[in-house]
C-alpha cells in the first residue's frame, strides 16, 4: 500500500507539484517539496518545516490534508492559513487524532488559469475550480493536440501535459508560476489506465468560453483549425491579453464588444480605435455581461455576411457589398456573385468537416472568405422562414425600426404563443433573425412592396 504522500514524492520525481511538506501522526517529517531546498530535505522541526513554505508560497499562504493509509481521501481538508502558529496547531490536532497529514502551498484556481483532465485523446477543463470540474456541467472538452494548442495561444506557454495517453493527468494551468519547479502547469495526479477511447465534442457556451468572451471563444476555435481569421487581440477582463489570427493587410482596427453569451446587435462594433475599458465601463457598468473587447485588423470588404446552415445540411448565405455591419442591423441585402457564395460554402465545408454544423459572419476579400463570428449548431429556418411554428397573432415589425424595438417586442410577447413578421429587405441570418432564433419565435420575412 503506498501511502498518499509516498505518491506526491513519486509524482514529483516526474511532474511539477504543489510546495508540499508531510508528516506522519508523531509528526515526524515524511516528504518535503519546498523551493530553495533539495527534494525530501529535513527540516530541524515542523514549525521550521511550515515556516519554509509559507516564505516560499507565492501567495503566503497554506493548506493542510489529513489522511489515513486506508483512507487516503475525504479526510479533513483546511484551507488558506498564512500564520505559522495557525498551521502548527492544526498538525497537532490531526495528528492528535492519529492522522497522517501534508501541508502545500495555497494555489488560487480564480487566478485566470484552468483545472482539468487529459487521458487517451480527451482534454477538458474549465476555469475557477479544481480536476474535479470534469465532473461537472460546463466543462470544455477538446481533443488533445487541439485544446493544448488553444491554451497555448491563450496562455503564452505550452502546457507541460505531453505524456502517454494511456495516463490520466489531472492538472491546473497558472498564469502566474508555482510549485516545486516553478513552471505554469501544476499536476496534481497520474494514474496509469491503459488504452483508452473517448471522442471529444466541441461545443460552446461553456464556463471557458464565458471567462473569455463568446465571440472570442468561437475565433479562438476557427483559428486553432486553421481558418482564416483577422489577427485578433483579446483584451479581456479576468485573465491577460492573448492574440491570434492571421495579418489581413489592411492595417485598421476595428472594435468589437464580446459579451459572456451571444447577445446579437446589442452592443459596439465599430471601424476605427476606441478606449476599450471606457467601452467597458459605459456599456457594462456591472461588468457581468462582457467578458472582454475584440481588437480586430480589418478586411478589405468587397462583400460581407452571414451564413446558417439547417439541420439537414441545407445552407443560406446572406451578404451584401463592402462591410456587413448594417447588412447584420436590418438595414440592406444584396445579391451576391456566385464566387462569393462558392467561397463561403468551402469555408463552410473547413469548419463542418471538424465542428458539424456551424453559423457564422464572414468577410470576402476577392481573394478568401475570412471568418468574423463561429458559432456552432443548425437552425431551424429555412428559405424565408426564420423560426418554424403557427402563432395566434402576428405581429408586423418593419426593420427600418431600431433592433432595440425588436428585443423589446421579443421580451413583450415571448411565450406568449405570438409571432412576428418581419418587413423589409432583410436576412434570416441577419441579428434581427438571431434574436428571434434565440426566443423561438415563430417569423418569417416578408419582403417591402
Amino acid at each position: 500500500m503506498l501511502y498518499k504522500d509516498t505518491v506526491l514524492d513519486q509524482l514529483s520525481e516526474v511532474a511539477n507539484v504543489a510546495q508540499f511538506v508531510s508528516f506522519g501522526p508523531d509528526l515526524h517529517q515524511r516528504y518535503a517539496r519546498v523551493s530553495g531546498y533539495p527534494p525530501n530535505y529535513r527540516f530541524s522541526s515542523a514549525e521550521t518545516a511550515v515556516t519554509a513554505l509559507l516564505q516560499a508560497a507565492p501567495d503566503g499562504s497554506v493548506n493542510i490534508r489529513s489522511f489515513t493509509p486506508e483512507q487516503p481521501k475525504g479526510g479533513e481538508f483546511i484551507y488558506g492559513l498564512r500564520h505559522a502558529n495557525e498551521v502548527v496547531a492544526g498538525l497537532h490536532r490531526l495528528a492528535d487524532a492519529g492522522l497522517h497529514t501534508i501541508i502545500n502551498e495555497t494555489i488560487d484556481v480564480r487566478d485566470g488559469g484552468v483545472s482539468g483532465v487529459v487521458v487517451g485523446d480527451l482534454l477538458e477543463f474549465a476555469p475557477e475550480d479544481t480536476p474535479r470540474c470534469v465532473e461537472k456541467p460546463g466543462t470544455v472538452s477538446f481533443p488533445r493536440t487541439m485544446g493544448l494548442q488553444l491554451l497555448e495561444k491563450v496562455y503564452h506557454f505550452r502546457p507541460a501535459l505531453d505524456y502517454q495517453p494511456s495516463l490520466r493527468i489531472e492538472f491546473s494551468l497558472h498564469p502566474l508560476r508555482r510549485g516545486f519547479r516553478y513552471t505554469h502547469t501544476i499536476i496534481w495526479e497520474m494514474e496509469e489506465v491503459g488504452p483508452v477511447e473517448l471522442t471529444a465534442t466541441v461545443q460552446w457556451p461553456n464556463l471557458f468560453s464565458r471567462l473569455i468572451g463568446d465571440k472570442a471563444f468561437g475565433l479562438l476555435v476557427a483559428d486553432t483549425l486553421d481558418l482564416p481569421v483577422p489577427a485578433t487581440t483579446v483584451i479581456a477582463r479576468k485573465l491577460a491579453p492573448f492574440t491570434f489570427g492571421k495579418p489581413t493587410g489592411t492595417g485598421e482596427t476595428w472594435i468589437r464588444t464580446c459579451p459572456v453569451e451571444q447577445v446579437p446587435g446589442r452592443f459596439t462594433t465599430q471601424r476605427g480605435w476606441c478606449d476599450p475599458f471606457r467601452l467597458l465601463v459605459d456599456e457594462d457598468p456591472e461588468g457581468t455581461v462582457l467578458a472582454s473587447v475584440l481588437a480586430q485588423e480589418g478586411v478589405e470588404a468587397r462583400y460581407s455576411g452571414g451564413l446558417v446552415a439547417t439541420s439537414e445540411g441545407n445552407l443560406t448565405i446572406e451578404g451584401v457589398r463592402g462591410w456587413g455591419d448594417k447588412f447584420m442591423l436590418g438595414r440592406a441585402k444584396d445579391t451576391l456573385p456566385g464566387e462569393v457564395e462558392e467561397s463561403v460554402k468551402q469555408l463552410y465545408i473547413q469548419a463542418a468537416k471538424y465542428l458539424g454544423p456551424v453559423r457564422f459572419e464572414w468577410v470576402y476579400d476577392d481573394q478568401r472568405t475570412w471568418a468574423v463570428q463561429l458559432h456552432r449548431g443548425a437552425v431551424l429556418s429555412s428559405g424565408r422562414t426564420i423560426y418554424p411554428g403557427q402563432a395566434n397573432t402576428y405581429h408586423r415589425f418593419d426593420v427600418a425600426n431600431d433592433i432595440e424595438a425588436l428585443r423589446a417586442l421579443i421580451a413583450k410577447i415571448q411565450g406568449t404563443g405570438e409571432g412576428v413578421i418581419l418587413v423589409g429587405n432583410v436576412g434570416v441570418t441577419s441579428h434581427f433573425g438571431d434574436l428571434l432564433r434565440k426566443a423561438q419565435i415563430p417569423s418569417w420575412i416578408e419582403s417591402p412592396h
